[in-house]
């Protein structure tokens, strides 16, 4: 009988090294995904560049391609799609369930071809993540949405309208924008979704003729247009990995530069991560966090224990909640740390507090960090990207060795980050899970 190779499906981390250098921001994943599935709108050529070579990018342009579109890798971060013969409006299930973001595809199909027949979508277990948004949007435009083991949308012709998401959903807000952008009238989407991934997508489909206003605010108004273009754009920075790389830096001690941040999506984590003592000098497409840094926790007014909250841009974003708290275990004092978006988001904890952190998690939403405390490597398996992220943060800063299983997770989120960790002085490998 043939013996089947392990899978190196681990990271070995040796702890304690500070890190230096300088890194360079990947392409946004959040933002690659629905501009990957924007590309059904228009059925001439779209070349994006500074797309991130990660798990769910793959899958995305495994769905397109099983769509009956031409989609592949032109160069290390290039991908140039063609849908002109996509004639399929029911993604392949198998696929779907590698990731939420295949429930992008949802909106293109259904102004393509007036229906979209979609399974449920996978991706992370970090609690409810509805779809009732989206459902409401597609109705509001005038689609007929049949729910039972999968999501049908049938319409005989999309119709401009008032949309009022009850969340602020992005993924919503970007199923909706693509639903509209081909159907005649205005619509006008209000508590949308604003993340600069969600920006991004809507200059994109603006830059292939899309009409719309107020891109940056939470109210989006879509003037119909009769076609799109083909074209080429590159995908902006991921704020989200910016963010990472702040708080990795911190706590290793190191003295790191990333390069490629644009300095506006900051607004909101800069702020956060010097509540946490981080030091930062911010240029014009990069930020430094200088070596040897004795973080310090800054109370409120009054010697108040402060408080991290996150929610809808421009809070503080909840995918920086799990980084945040991995910091907070190095710095002076306490925080309490508030995630009000997923109720499964704080439990990797546990792995944290298995290292010697001291963490009390006063439910599922809230959190209070002391610090700061040594940690100890130990073996860990990754419940999902940030949690993952965050573990592979506190494992750089451990006294010891580090094992952490299930990277898929991480390998998901972050492009080839052993390696881009390894050039700033990281003792990091791949191993057997």
């Amino acid at each position: 009988m043939a013996v089947v190779p392990a899978v190196a499906d681990a990271f070995a981390i040796e702890g304690a090294r500070p890190l230096s250098g300088s890194i360079r921001v990947a392409g946004n994943k959040n933002g690659a995904l629905p501009i990957l599935a924007a590309t059904l709108l228009t059925g001439e050529p779209v070349a994006l560049t500074n797309v991130p070579r990660i798990r769910d990018v793959d899958t995305m342009i495994e769905l397109l391609c099983d769509l009956g579109a031409d989609a592949a890798w032109t160069g290390p971060n290039e991908v140039r799609v063609d849908t002109a013969n996509v004639a399929k409006s029911n993604p392949d299930p198998h696929l779907c369930a590698r990731m939420r973001a295949s429930f992008l595809l949802a909106g293109p199909l259904l102004a393509r071809f007036g229906r979209a027949t979609m399974p449920p979508p996978g991706g992370d277990v970090i609690g409810r993540r509805r779809l009732d948004p989206h459902m409401h949007a597609f109705a509001e435009l005038g689609a007929d949405v049949d729910i039972d083991r999968q999501y049908e949308m049938r319409t005989d012709g999309l119709r401009g309208a008032h949309v009022f998401l009850d969340e602020a959903s992005v993924m919503a807000t970007e199923n909706t924008v693509m639903a509209a952008v081909l159907t005649q009238g205005e619509t006008v989407l209000g508590n949308a979704a604003c993340e600069p991934h969600v920006q991004d997508l809507c200059r994109f489909l603006v830059s292939l003729g899309a009409r719309i206003e107020g891109i940056e605010s939470n109210v989006l108004r879509i003037h119909g247009v009769d076609i799109l273009t083909g074209g080429s754009w590159a995908i902006g920075p991921d704020h989200i990995e910016v963010g990472s790389f702040i708080g990795m830096a911190a706590i290793s001690g190191g003295d790191v530069t990333v390069e490629g941040a644009d300095p506006k999506d900051l607004v909101s984590i800069k702020p956060a991560f010097e509540r946490l003592g981080v030091r930062m000098e911010i240029g014009e497409d990069s930020v430094h966090v200088p070596s040897r840094q004795q973080l310090v926790i800054r109370d409120d007014l009054g010697g108040m224990i402060p408080k991290i909250e996150d929610g809808p841009w421009p809070a503080f974003p909840s995918d920086l909640t799990s980084i945040a708290i991995t910091v907070a275990t190095q710095a002076f004092g306490t925080v309490l740390m508030f995630e009000k978006m997923f109720e499964n988001r704080l439990f990797f904890t546990d792995k944290l507090v298995s290292m010697g952190a001291r963490i009390i998690l006063c439910d599922p939403h809230r959190a209070v960090v002391t610090g700061p405390t040594p940690l100890v490597g130990q073996r860990m398996e990754s419940p999902d990207i940030r949690a993952g992220m965050a573990m592979l943060l506190a494992a750089l800063c451990a006294e010891g060795r580090s094992t952490i299983g299930a990277i898929h997770q991480i390998d998901k989120g972050y492009e080839r980050i052993d390696e881009r960790l390894r050039a700033l002085g990281a003792s990091i490998e791949r191993v057997d899970a």
